[in-house]
């Protein structure tokens, strides 16, 4: 699966709190801090932005593959 180019932070932000666990903590400015307690604790943060730019978004993807073992393209799909 390609990485999407287009992906807005909020996307990212319901894709994660929905399918992966991760609730939101706090907000700072424009940026939103998430975390995770399963399979252990684990905070990231993905800024609100209209349009995530490739490099953060495959930051955000890798983080989360590696804490929950899994591939970074299941990530983007719709269930777990």
């Amino acid at each position: 699966m390609k990485i999407p180019r287009d992906m807005s932070g909020n996307d990212m932000i319901k894709l994660l709190c929905k399918n992966w666990g991760y609730s939101v903590v706090h907000r700072v400015g424009s940026h939103v801090i998430l975390q995770t307690e399963t399979p252990s604790h684990q905070r990231i943060v993905v800024p609100s932005h209209p349009v995530l730019k490739i490099g953060t978004l495959h930051s955000i993807l890798r983080s989360v593959a590696t804490h929950k073992q899994t591939l970074r393209e299941l990530i983007l799909t719709d269930s777990e």
